[in-house]
């Protein structure tokens, strides 16, 4: 009996693949396959370096319109009790004014119950001026000396009541302009710090990790050049002491002679102590201040800002600064970071958009950002070139 089965094709067979053609396709097919499932989205994330510096730019664009903020809220405080106090004027100025008018109405009532000038004065009262009046008619003459005076008093009354009411109106709509640039100001802060978490939120626990250990490294060589800068500080400190007790020694040995040539240029150099003094005092405040949390727009005494602290601390030594950072950075003299002393206000960044103070030896006491607390940092905490410039306060 024929059988019915079909033979069996010749050749090689392969983990279940008939021909090498076919296995050269299916391994090709599966490679692709697996790379494909490897592609996942991640690829299209931004790499952790990115997402740090967007973060960083993102807390410093805050910081720089939290200053705008506040600004905007010194202006409006400052344009409110400005409008406020135009308003109480006004209000006594249009007060007097009604005295004024009863006063003339009193002198319009007499002259009608007398029947004089019964006209002239109810049409005096009636004009929109009484100055176009006089100019038509020479009531002037007509009036007696307490009847002129009272038209007088009227008419500069007028005339200062309108004025004041003019400036209360321009003062009104600087307010409004004011609040406007306030608003604008906090909805800008918060959609960066709101992009600053999302970013922040959206990284692995693993990329969290690494950003910790890229933020560690940062801070090891923020020290790094701390310790440098006071070491070479304290170099220059030696010095300078050196000088002095040199000069004062040539000044005592030359006593005889009358030879003081040395000692006026040692005493420019020397400290000013009442300056130290109320330095010190800045500082024991900010340092009190340390643990408590950054909150942009907050001068104390639960939370601050950067520019907030050093305006509540050297408010504590007797010294009013500015408000903002970029008035604060106009309110001294302006020094070197090598020659900066305990006291001294830290500007960074081109827009001047943070500020710490300095306590000595690199170190400052700043509130950082959104999220941080008041707390004891190198200068250089975001690299060299993020300094702008030092301030000693007047």
């Amino acid at each position: 009996m024929a059988s019915h089965r079909k033979s069996r094709p010749t050749g090689t067979r392969v983990a279940g693949i008939r021909t090498p053609a076919l296995a050269t396709a299916a391994l090709t097919s599966v490679a692709l396959l697996s790379q494909t499932a490897n592609a996942t989205p991640s690829d299209d994330r931004p790499t952790l370096e990115e997402v740090e510096k967007k973060v960083d730019d993102l807390y410093r664009q805050a910081g720089s319109a939290t200053e705008k903020y506040n600004a905007a809220k010194e202006k409006t405080s400052k344009q409110r009790k400005k409008v406020d106090t135009l308003l109480d004027d006004v209000a006594r100025r249009t007060q007097n004014l009604n005295d004024a008018r009863e006063e003339l109405g009193s002198f319009a009532s007499a002259q009608y119950r007398t029947g004089a000038s019964v006209p002239e004065t109810a049409t005096l009262l009636l004009a929109d001026s009484p100055q176009d009046y006089f100019d038509q008619n020479q009531l002037m003459n007509r009036l007696t000396g307490r009847q002129k005076s009272a038209v007088d008093d009227y008419v500069t009354q007028q005339s200062e009541t309108m004025k004041k009411r003019r400036e209360a109106t321009e003062s009104l709509e600087t307010l409004t302009d004011a609040q406007t640039d306030l608003k604008t100001a906090k909805s800008t802060v918060q959609k960066k710090l709101a992009t600053a978490r999302e970013l922040l939120s959206e990284l692995t626990a693993e990329e969290k990790a690494r950003l910790a250990a890229i933020e560690k490294k940062k801070q090891q060589e923020a020290a790094r050049k701390a310790a440098e800068l006071a070491k070479q500080q304290t170099a220059r400190e030696a010095a300078e002491r050196e000088r002095r007790e040199e000069a004062a020694q040539q000044q005592e040995s030359g006593a005889g002679t009358g030879g003081t040539g040395s000692s006026g240029s040692s005493g420019s150099s020397t400290p000013d102590t009442s300056n130290g003094t109320k330095a010190e005092k800045a500082i024991a405040f900010a340092r009190a201040q340390i643990g408590k949390p950054y909150v942009w727009g907050a001068t104390g005494p639960g939370s601050y800002d950067c520019s907030g602290l050093t305006q509540a601390a050297w408010r504590a030594a007797g010294v009013s600064l500015p408000r903002v950072t970029y008035d604060q950075v106009n309110a001294g003299t302006t020094v070197s970071v090598s020659q900066a002393q305990p006291g001294d206000l830290v500007f960074f960044y081109d827009d001047l958009s943070h500020v710490g103070l300095y306590i000595g030896d690199g170190m400052m006491i700043h509130a950082p950002k959104p999220g941080a607390y008041v707390r004891e940092e190198s200068i250089f905490y975001d690299g060299e070139s993020s300094i702008h410039s030092v301030v000693r306060p007047a």
